[in-house]
C-alpha cells in the first residue's frame, strides 16, 4: 500500500483494522501448516498480492520478480494487485475460504486475526535466522500479543516530520526558526498564537488519538496485551493540556465534528499552522497551495519516550501454501536490503533491513526538500517504534474519538472520557 501519512500530531494513518469478530476467519483451513524451520528446494508457482502498487509501480515489481526467477529457475511467481478500497474485507473473504495467497501485503493490524486463526506462519519458527537482517523494532512490530513468534517479514517503512508555516508563525509574533521542541512548547505557543490573534489562527487541527497518546508517554495496553491502559497519567494530562488549548481556540472546533476528516486541509489552507505530513504532501503544496509552499517549515515529531512512531508493511506467508521454501524465499528476496533500497528510490518509503539507513541517500540532504524530509524522517526511523496497537481498531478509535471530544466541550473531565474509553475498547477486546 502507498503510505501517505496524514494524521493527528506526530501519528500516521494505519491500514483498516482487520478484526476477527465478523470476518468468519476460521483456523485449519485447507492443508496443515508446515511445522518448525522451513528448508528445501525453492520450486513451484506461488501468488504474490500487494496492495495498491500495480498502477505505478509495475516495472520495479515485474524486474523483483523476473530476478528471483532467474535466480531460482524451477519458481513461478504470480502477482497479484488489490485496490485499496476494501482490501481489509477482500483479504478476510480469501481467508475464510481457504484462499490466502502464498505471500500477502499486510499491516500489523491486518495479520493479526491471521495469526490468530493461525492462517500465516511465525517467521521466527520457519525462519530461525531471518530476524537478523530487520530493524529489531520493525521485526518486533509484526509480533501478536497472546502469541509468541512474529508474522511477516518487515518491508518498507514511514514515519513523517512535522509541518508548520513560517508566516502565521510571524504572525503570531513567535519565533519561525525555533519551532516547539517539547510538548510544552508547542502547547505554550500555540495558546500565544491564539491569544496574539484573537482566535483567528489557531495551532492544531486534531485532537490526539492512540499513537499521540503513546508518543506523549502513555502506556497503551498491558503487558500481554490483553488490556488497554490508555487512561493513565500520561494520557489524562495530554487530554487535560488539549482541554487548554481547545478553551483558548487554539484547537479547531470542528476537529470536535463526527465527519471531520483531519487537519490536512486546514492546514492547506492556512487555517492552522502546524500539521505532520511526509514528502508527498510537499508535491501537493508546490501544486496546489504556492502561497503555503513558499512558508513551510520542516521540522521533527514531538514525543516524550525518544521515540518517533513508525508506519510499516509487510509480508506475511500463508501456513498452507503448497511451496513454504519458495513462499518463504521469495518474501525475504523482495525484503533483502538491496530490493528494499532500490524500491525507496522509487517512492518515499524506508527500507526495514539493518544498515540501509546509513546510505548516504537517507542521511545527506540534495538541496531539495524533498532530499530534506527524507533525511529528517530516516533520522527518526532509526530508533522509531510502532504505537499502535494491532487490536485496536477503527470502532474503538471512534470510541477515544468521541470521548474525548466530549472532555474538549466540559462535558466530561479528561480522566472520566479516557476511563469510558478504556472500558468500552476493554469490553469489545473480550468479545473477540
Amino acid at each position: 500500500m502507498r503510505i501517505r501519512p496524514h494524521a493527528s500530531i506526530g501519528a500516521l494513518v494505519t491500514a483498516a483494522a482487520l478484526a476477527v469478530s465478523g470476518c468468519g476467519i476460521g483456523g485449519n483451513t485447507g492443508t496443515a501448516a508446515p511445522q518448525g524451520e522451513i528448508t528445501g528446494e525453492v520450486t513451484g508457482e506461488i501468488t504474490f498480492q500487494t496492495w495498491n502498487l500495480k498502477a505505478d509501480y509495475s516495472e520495479y515489481f515485474n524486474g523483483v520478480i523476473a530476478a528471483f526467477e532467474k535466480e531460482h529457475p524451477g519458481a513461478t511467481v504470480k502477482w497479484l494487485d488489490q485496490p485499496a478500497e476494501g482490501y481489509a474485507e477482500k483479504l478476510s473473504v480469501d481467508a475464510a475460504a481457504g484462499e490466502l495467497p502464498d505471500v500477502v501485503n499486510v499491516a500489523p493490524d491486518l495479520v493479526y486475526p491471521l495469526a490468530k486463526a493461525e492462517l500465516v506462519l511465525d517467521i521466527d519458527e520457519a525462519r530461525p535466522e531471518a530476524s537478523k537482517a530487520y530493524l529489531p523494532d520493525a521485526w518486533s512490530g509484526f509480533a501478536m500479543p497472546g502469541r509468541s513468534g512474529t508474522y511477516a517479514y518487515p518491508w518498507y517503512l514511514n514515519t513523517g516530520p512535522i509541518f508548520y508555516n513560517r508566516a502565521l508563525f510571524e504572525q503570531a509574533g513567535l519565533d519561525p526558526d525555533a519551532p516547539p521542541t517539547s510538548y510544552d512548547e508547542l502547547f505554550d505557543q500555540a495558546i500565544t498564537m491564539a491569544e496574539a490573534t484573537d482566535g483567528e489562527i489557531a495551532m492544531l487541527g486534531q485532537t490526539p488519538g492512540i499513537v499521540d497518546l503513546g508518543l506523549y508517554g502513555s502506556q497503551l495496553m498491558n503487558e500481554d496485551g490483553t488490556a488497554f491502559t490508555f487512561n493513565d497519567a500520561a494520557a489524562v494530562e495530554m487530554i487535560q493540556r488539549y482541554k487548554e488549548m481547545y478553551d483558548a481556540g487554539a484547537l479547531v472546533p470542528e476537529s470536535l465534528t463526527q465527519d471531520y476528516t483531519g487537519s490536512g486541509e486546514q492546514f492547506m489552507s492556512e487555517a492552522i499552522a502546524w500539521a505532520p505530513g511526509s514528502a508527498y504532501d510537499l508535491d501537493n503544496f508546490r501544486t496546489n497551495a504556492p502561497s503555503l509552499y513558499k512558508n513551510v517549515g520542516i521540522t521533527e515529531v514531538l514525543t516524550n519516550t525518544g521515540q518517533a512512531h513508525m508506519y510499516l508493511q509487510g509480508l506475511a506467508v500463508s501456513a498452507r501454501t503448497s511451496h513454504p521454501a519458495t513462499a518463504t524465499a521469495f518474501a525475504e528476496f523482495v525484503t533483502n536490503a538491496e530490493n528494499q533500497e532500490a524500491f525507496a528510490h522509487e517512492v518515499q518509503i524506508f527500507p526495514s533491513t539493518v544498515g540501509s539507513l546509513d546510505d548516504p541517500y537517507f542521511t545527506e540532504e540534495d538541496g531539495t526538500d524533498e532530499g530534506r524530509v527524507r533525511v529528517a524522517a530516516a533520522t527518526q526511523l532509526a530508533t522509531a517504534t510502532n504505537y499502535t496497537p494491532v487490536r485496536f481498531s477503527d470502532q474503538m478509535q471512534n470510541i477515544l474519538r468521541n470521548e474525548i471530544a466530549l472532555a474538549m466541550r466540559g462535558d466530561k473531565t479528561p480522566r472520566q472520557a479516557l476511563d469510558a474509553a478504556v472500558d468500552e475498547c476493554n469490553s469489545l477486546l473480550d468479545t473477540e
